[in-house]
């Protein structure tokens, strides 16, 4: 950092003391183009200098009002504590101050205090301010270890010098707080702060400042120094022998990129903000100068984002060890498990005899599969973590290419425990990165939009440890069909390398798929796999999306898609495979956005492509047969129910098309008909199911046919914060409709207060009872959604029935885009025949059944007419 300040002069000669007073209108202007000079000089300067920069103007303010109030004739002085105490301010960061007393104040110093305050809020500082005396610090600091922290980087600016000499003397006393005290309650501190990100630390917005990896656990290793060693700077921790030269340097670039990262975010947000919202990321990453292309810049600056807080989670996580052995453990006894001439467990952590043992690259890989062989191991040693750490950076090339290294990758992935804690700390210490070139590709590699809720590296980590997890019988409870199918697979090694491999060409160009089925063929043929076993792990890789497209966006129950699907497929092993891996896929993208909607449909896709193949795709389903069997079926449920007339049973039958019969199960045509018979047909009929269909709430309506019913239907559902999944849009010989949509509430669950699902059918009822439907108003676009740029696509593809055209539909997603497409269809008098409704973060992918007025597949015309509506409309 420079020790010359880098502040114009001139910022400076309005807040000297013979200056004259100055008003609180002055210095607002005087802080205004203080800002824009730090804007100005943000891309050419150090952020350490800015920072420090920023701490010295505050300091000339304040020692100014200090002066205008007079404080300076009183026993009072005036400290900086906290990040301010540190010299550290960004743009917008609260400013602490200590107003340190004696121990009774008179009312003239008292209201002199208050005046000075307030003058500090009138100017637009962000003050925290505390006054207190000598002993009331000690005793608050005693009881609060962050009053402790805030103390121990006390700085003072101003005022009487004698009561800080009294102060600080009993800040290094053990009475203040005991090195061994403060230790324990800074780790149990940044414990309970990892804990609140479920210790993650690659979201899709993260915190720069309380992240796991972020600034805060850079405060962390200083103020556990500082308290222990005295340490003012990481420096002295070389000194000390408790950082390398190498490490301190490293650290030093980790928070002036985080420092660079924050300050650019306070510039953006324009006001005291850590959080990296998805408002404020293409902004901040053409400000740090990674370009001005949006969402290119934005993967770039977050790549380097996630794998500088990885190297800082390391680093403290190494340092905070070394201090708690020094701290906690230097007068116990270390409790040693001898394990070979090798490796041995010293306090349950594992660590090597000799230190130059990674001379040696594949003995590197031999202490994973040692941790995966010996439970009682929690973790690696500071001291052994610290050579394995210059080890790997001193590799000249991928473990991969080391045949013994080979071996014992594929000895890990076979092994019971051998995806547990050792596969987790080779990921969390960049071992797979240096095993597998390609995967350091992905390392950090992030993708600007709402779907994928973390970078790829850690989603494929997390779907490997979802896959994990299904192989342990004390997690059956969670996914039993999973867990069932995972524990009886006979080489669930297939099952994880597929994991590892599904997105690791993501960011190459291309399909990440197919390319990454190519990686996966090579992986396993240099790594002995067998033919059949590569070719399986290569065939998961290139359709790992296959299963959750099919399920969520064509019809499972047209038996066309089924057997479509399980040509695909082939046979069950490849079934049992790619249900595994979707579904681990599909909760490691983004754990928010799972739901039992996506869960049911899943199974159902799962077991009706198993009937497929035990019937054989050869065989298709008699149609007439299944009608037939649902008929009868559904009689039985009525008649089970009791008073109902078969003769008007029959005579509504009569009125149904055969697709209604193979369109629903006979629990649903009970329930829809047992209604309908006893219903007033003058008014429409709204019934909402109190039990979940494949975990959603199906909402039936029937009525007389009018064209825009799904226009009415769809936008009432959204005003009423309901999300449409499914739809099936059915009329009857005699023209009236039966329609049903699957929905879920704005918290992705069914429909549970049945008082709600009332009101909800009574304000549908109301609105589909009006002669004419006025649109409800489109609410605006929210600022987060604004941030991504695509225009709309629309394309046409061959749909199972000769008389109707699918219309598969990519677009921004905002309130009230279904009752947008709706008003188009209606305004093109198409008709409805189905919609499959799927969401992807910030992007709705939705696909249609749809027919011409004369019930015919749409002409290349009329789709070229529907093409340009829907964009003109959506776009």
């Amino acid at each position: 950092m420079n020790t010359i300040s880098i502040v114009p002069e001139h910022f400076f000669q309005p807040l000297a003391i013979t200056a004259g007073e100055i008003t609180s209108k002055d210095i607002c202007l005087l802080t205004q183009d203080f800002t824009a000079w730090l804007k100005s000089i943000f891309s050419q300067e150090d952020t350490a200098d800015l920072i420090k920069a920023r701490a010295e103007f505050v300091d000339h303010i304040l020692i100014k009002f200090w002066s205008q109030h007079h404080l300076d004739e009183y026993q009072i002085s005036l400290i900086a504590v906290g990040g301010y105490g540190r010299g550290e301010l960004h743009p917008h960061s609260d400013i602490d101050i200590l107003l340190l007393t004696q121990e009774k104040t008179d009312k003239d110093l008292e209201e002199k205090i208050s005046s000075f305050i307030t003058q500090l809020w009138d100017v637009k500082l962000d003050i925290g301010s505390s006054v207190r005396s000598v002993k009331e610090c000690l005793k608050q600091a005693i009881n609060d270890v962050t009053i402790a922290t805030n103390l121990m980087e006390m700085r003072q600016i101003a005022g009487n010098e004698a009561l800080v000499q009294q102060l600080l003397p009993l800040l290094n006393e053990d009475v203040f707080w005991s090195s061994k005290a403060f230790f324990i309650a800074k780790r149990d501190e940044q414990k309970q702060r990892h804990q609140q990100y479920h210790g993650a630390a690659y979201t899709l917005e993260p915190n720069l400042k309380a992240n796991p990896g972020g600034l805060r656990d850079i405060q962390t290793i200083a103020w556990v120094a500082k308290r222990h060693f005295s340490a003012h700077s990481f420096d002295e921790l070389v000194e000390h022998n408790y950082l390398t030269q190498n490490e301190f340097f490293e650290l030093l670039e980790c928070q002036d990129y985080l420092w660079r990262m924050r300050f650019a975010l306070h510039f953006v947000a324009d006001r005291s903000e850590n959080r990296l919202l998805f408002d404020y990321q293409a902004e901040v990453a053409s400000l740090m100068g990674f370009g001005s292309e949006g969402k290119v810049a934005v993967e770039r600056m977050m790549k380097r984002f996630f794998r500088t807080i990885g190297r800082v989670a390391e680093l403290n996580n190494m340092l905070l060890q070394h201090f708690e052995q020094a701290i906690l453990q230097e007068h116990l006894d270390e409790k040693i498990i001898p394990i070979d001439r090798d490796f041995y467990i010293c306090n349950n952590l594992i660590k090597i005899h000799n230190p130059h043992l990674f001379m040696r690259p594949v003995k590197i890989m031999a202490m994973f599969l040692t941790i995966a062989q010996n439970k009682s191991i929690e973790g690696i040693h500071s001291q052994t973590l610290r050579l394995m750490r210059n080890a790997r950076r001193r590799l000249i090339s991928g473990l991969v290419d080391y045949e013994e290294c080979r071996r014992i990758f594929i000895e890990i992935i076979k092994h019971p425990n051998g995806l547990g804690l050792a596969f987790s700390l080779m990921h969390r210490h960049s071992i797979l990165w240096a095993y597998l070139p390609a995967w350091k590709d992905i390392v950090g590699q992030m993708q600007f939009d709402l779907f994928h809720a973390y970078s790829v590296d850690e989603h494929s980590y997390r779907l490997i440890k979802n896959l994990y997890r299904f192989s342990q019988p004390e997690h059956n409870h969670q996914f039993p069909l999973c867990s069932k199918l995972v524990q009886r697979i006979r080489k669930p090694e297939v099952l994880f390398l597929s994991g590892i491999f599904h997105d690791i060409a993501k960011g190459r160009g291309g399909d990440h798929a197919k390319l990454g089925a190519a990686d996966a063929l090579a992986f396993c043929k240099i790594h002995n796999l067998n033919d059949h076993d590569g070719r399986m792990v290569a065939w998961l890789v290139k359709y790992h999306l296959l299963m959750s497209v099919t399920a969520q966006r064509r019809d499972i129950s047209d038996e066309n898609v089924i057997n479509e699907f399980g040509s695909i497929v082939r046979d069950e092993a490849h079934l049992d495979y790619l249900y595994c891996l979707t579904v681990a896929d599909m909760r490691a993208t983004n754990e928010s956005l799972w739901n039992s909607w996506k869960a049911n449909l899943l199974e159902d896709l799962y077991f009706a492509t198993k009937r497929a193949f035990r019937r054989g795709l050869e065989k298709p389903v008699d149609m007439r047969a299944k009608i037939r069997e649902n008929h009868q079926q559904a009689l039985s449920l009525l008649v089970d129910i009791g008073k109902v007339d078969p003769q008007q049973l029959s005579l509504l039958w009569n009125e149904f098309k055969a697709d209604y019969f193979l369109r629903y199960s006979p629990e649903q045509i009970c329930w829809h008909c047992q209604h309908i018979l006893n219903h007033d047909r003058s008014k429409p009929l709204v019934l909402i199911s109190s039990k979940p269909y494949r975990g959603g709430s199906e909402v039936f309506i029937f009525t007389k046919e009018r064209a825009d019913i799904f226009s009415a239907t769809v936008s009432l559902l959204g005003m009423k914060k309901l999300s449409i999944l499914d739809a099936k849009i059915i009329t009857s010989k005699t023209g009236y409709t039966l329609n049903t949509f699957v929905v879920l509430d704005n918290h992705g669950k069914p429909l549970e207060d049945n008082y709600r699902a009332t009101a909800i059918a009574k304000a549908l009822t109301q609105k589909l009872s009006q002669k004419t439907h006025i649109p409800l108003p489109i609410k605006a676009i929210s600022k987060k959604l604004t941030q991504f740029k695509f225009r709309t696509q629309v394309s046409f593809v061959k749909a199972p029935a000769k008389n109707r055209t699918m219309l598969e539909l990519v677009t921004l997603d905002h309130p009230g885009l279904l009752a947008q497409i709706a008003q188009v269809f209606q305004q093109l008098s198409l008709r409805i025949h189905s919609a499959k409704i799927t969401t992807f973060g910030e992007k709705a992918e939705d696909v249609f059944t749809l027919s011409n007025k004369e019930n015919n597949a749409l002409s290349e015309q009329e789709q070229q007419d529907l093409k340009e509506k829907l964009v003109a409309a959506l776009d």
